[in-house]
């Protein structure tokens, strides 16, 4: 009995680990290890190509609307019409990127006609819409 320790029956514990399958483990393990690492360190120097990291992004076109206190509307300080301005928004509409629409009322203007402004730019299909303001002093 060379690996039962020596017992005489079968029914007694027996006190020693077998080491055999550990020791095989490891050695399978360490020769992974050996083959593996040198090819993870190994490399090849290639001379790659520089390039700026700047976006490229395109600005769309701004298009300022003033309403006055009577009522007039302003496409970039020209005046226009109720039906030019549908015109010009519907074209505008069409174009890719859509430019952003800035509204500057009169602090006079009734809030009616700002209103109307609004309403022809959102029925255009617009969807940039912002107020100019001057800060408080």
């Amino acid at each position: 009995m060379a690996f039962g320790g020596g017992l005489d029956s079968d029914n007694e514990v027996m006190s020693e680990i077998n080491m055999t399958p550990l020791v095989d483990v490891m050695l399978v393990l360490l020769i992974i290890f050996i083959i593996t690492v040198p090819v993870l360190t190994h490399s090849v120097k290639v001379d790659l190509p520089r390039v700026s990291n700047e976006k490229q992004e395109i600005k769309p076109q701004t298009v300022t609307l003033t309403v006055k206190a009577d009522g007039a509307v302003f496409w970039d300080d020209a005046p226009i019409d109720a039906a030019a301005l549908e015109l010009k928004l519907s074209e505008q509409a069409q174009k890719q990127p859509q430019p952003e629409v800035h509204i500057r009322g009169d602090k006079a203007a009734p809030y009616e006609h700002v209103l109307k402004t609004m309403a022809a730019v959102q029925q255009s299909g617009l969807l940039k819409l912002g107020f100019i303001s001057e800060p408080a002093a």
